[in-house]
């Protein structure tokens, strides 16, 4: 088993396993067998144990290991029992029933996926014409065993001294028997690995027909595989069949990472909603694929628009549940890079008794540093897909996301930022390194989009204010352009929008961001969200009636690319009970998402048509246990 697992192979056929020994009460008798299978990943194909061992504590001492157990069905209906080595029947129940080959290897790669170090037992039972009848073994190695008491065979010389006897009282019969359970082990551990492997490839299609990507290095090990300075062990594979690519409309670069949720739960004697400091305090823990990239993508993916997530994860325990986790959501990961030098993103939220965020640590070091990766990988995805929309949360270091923006403009596709906290808003306004990834002015932004809250619209303002964005000249003649009225202008966006807004400046400060970031959709909480927009010449909103109140500007009728500033100010769908919020995580994620599907459609809306639709999606969030809400799906007949 040791030897299998360093070479590589995950599935390991063999005649029979050790076991608890009959009388180990007494003498402790356990074979190493069951110890390393606890502690060594692999799927062992046998024919149970021998049946003069004690079968009930074998399986006992196999469950206390960490070994999960079953027996194949191999045509049988209701109750199988585990194999006694030479005979089919044990009088033991198996612990689980496996119908074929393809169920078996389901269970080995989600075994992979999970991480667990821990390996499997699949029992074979010995083909129906060589197995020797239970009432005829039973008697054979009661004799056997006896025999063995009366010769002094103990410990090690009592395994060979009870088989040689049980060969001899049957006349031979076991060899048969043996020959033929060692070659049918072999034959259904070859089907089994040829079904996995299947698995691991991409070979084997979906639920909805499109084909699954393969699931390479799926088992994190604290065991060093052993070195050679002279030789390698190479394992040969069969080669992998081509997995057609779907065309993605929308790919989102961003986290992936496992959320870890705390929502406290207040004693009778607390006398606040909040969880004390310094000390340990009750709570709910749930544990959940997260990060914003995937929120995203998972929501965008709800609504029937194709996706690719682009992301980064470690070679380690986290990193292997994520990506089988984001494929059994239906995700594509392969752009989901592992990163051997890294750890796994993950995300720790405390919630207090109403369900908000009180402290998060957030551990995204997997998306910061050098990633070659953005040339090799990346890249080319972009260039052959040329989706509609690149999504970029700022959880990627400042000049790997201006990186990120570059490879969107390159491949033609309009970039949405999300902020994702108030320390990472700044990354988009710092001076980047290389002059090739600058933020430029509208009509040559680079971002269409950003979906910050109130307090990372004031972190992306004071940062482009230090860094001197608001002092280059082509910034000035944009905001020139605009046509803002050049007194009165407090009053008129407190009637357009709010009072304490303007107070707080959130309204002036998504303005001046305006010529960098043409679309910025400040979501308020309960206060719904700010939309501020550069709208184009011609656009129909300059002419609509309707839409004539929320008109901040015109510009000059001849600018060939500025017709107005647009500022509305959207108040909520619904106002959620406190009873009814489950989780205020993701549901920033979900908003943007459904507007990004929203406009990647073949015929999309307008933006000011999605936004309601998006805060509905939203309240659906906020009142589910998931990241992102399932029910999102039914939005999109409005889309």
């Amino acid at each position: 088993m040791v030897l299998a697992h360093l070479a590589g192979i995950k599935i390991f056929a063999t005649g029979g396993l050790g076991g608890v020994h009959r009388g180990s009460e007494v003498t402790m008798d356990i074979s190493a067998d069951l110890t390393e299978l606890g502690r060594t990943p692999v799927t062992v194909v046998s024919s149970g144990c021998k049946s003069f061992l004690d079968i009930p504590r074998t399986l006992e001492y196999l469950e206390t290991q960490g070994v999960g157990v079953g027996t194949f069905a191999d045509g049988r209906d209701g109750t199988v029992e585990f194999p006694a080595f030479w005979t089919r029947d044990s009088g033991i129940k198996s612990p689980a029933i496996i119908k074929d080959e393809q169920e078996a290897a389901v269970i080995t790669y989600a075994q992979s996926a999970l991480g667990l170090s821990s390996g499997l037992l699949f029992a074979n039972p010995v083909p129906s014409q060589y197995s020797i009848p239970k009432s005829q073994m039973d008697a054979i190695m009661a004799q056997a065993i006896l025999d063995a008491k009366a010769s002094g065979s103990t410990g090690s010389d009592n395994t060979p001294f009870v088989l040689a006897r049980i060969r001899d009282l049957t006349r031979g019969q076991t060899i048969t028997a043996n020959r033929a359970l060692v070659e049918a082990n072999v034959v259904r551990g070859t089907k089994v690995a040829c079904e996995l492997a299947k698995l691991q490839v991409g070979s084997v299609g979906n639920d909805n027909g499109k084909a699954s990507i393969s699931f390479n290095n799926a088992v994190s090990t604290a065991r060093e595989p052993l070195r050679n300075d002279t030789a390698s062990i190479d394992p040969v594979l069969p080669s992998s069949p081509k997995v057609e690519e779907e065309q993605a409309d929308v790919f989102v670069a961003g986290s992936l990472a496992m959320d870890l949720l705390c929502d406290f739960i207040p004693t009778q004697r607390s006398s606040s909603d909040s969880p004390q400091l310094h000390t340990s305090n009750p709570a709910k823990i749930t544990q959940g694929l997260g990060g914003v990239g995937q929120n995203v993508a998972t929501a965008i993916q709800y609504l029937g628009t194709n996706v690719q997530l682009c992301s980064v994860v470690g070679d380690d325990a986290a990193g292997n549940t994520a990506r089988s986790m984001l494929r059994a959501q239906g995700h594509s990961s392969s752009a989901v890079i592992e990163k051997s030098s890294c750890r796994t993103a993950q995300y720790v939220a405390v919630n207090d008794a109403r369900k908000d965020l009180v402290l998060a640590m957030a551990d995204m070091a997997a998306l910061e540093g050098n990633h070659p990766q953005m040339e090799t990988v990346w890249k080319p995805h972009l260039s052959r897909q040329k989706p509609k929309w690149l999504v970029v949360d700022a959880n990627w270091d400042s000049d790997t996301l201006k990186q990120w923006i570059k490879l969107g403009k390159e491949a033609r596709a309009q970039v949405a930022f999300e902020p994702v906290s108030v320390a990472k808003a700044r990354r988009l306004f710092t001076s980047a390194a290389r002059d090739d990834v600058q933020l430029d002015i509208l009509p040559d932004h680079r971002v269409s989009l950003a979906t910050p809250n109130s307090l990372e619209l004031e972190s992306m303002h004071a940062a482009a204010q230090e860094a001197g964005f608001f002092d280059r000249d082509d910034w000035w003649q944009a905001i020139d352009a605009l046509g803002l009225p050049s007194s009165g202008s407090t009053d008129k966006l407190a009637y357009m929008t709010d009072r304490d807004l303007v107070v707080r400046g959130i309204p002036q400060q998504s303005i001046k961001l305006l010529p960098f970031i043409p679309t910025i959709l400040t979501k308020l909480g309960e206060g719904g969200v700010l939309m501020t927009q550069v709208l184009r010449p011609g656009d129909s909103l300059l002419t609509s009636r309707t839409h004539s109140q929320y008109i901040l500007s015109r510009a000059d009728i001849d600018h060939p690319t500025i017709g107005g500033v647009y500022m509305r100010l959207f108040r909520p769908v619904a106002i959620v009970p406190e009873d009814d919020v489950v989780s205020v995580n993701g549901v920033g994620d979900s908003f943007l998402g459904i507007i990004i599907a929203g406009l990647a459609k073949e015929k999309p809306k307008a933006i000011v048509d999605l936004i309601d639709i998006a805060q509905q999606g939203s309240v659906m969030t906020l009142k589910s246990k998931e990241a992102v809400s399932p029910e999102i799906g039914k939005l999109k007949v409005l889309l």
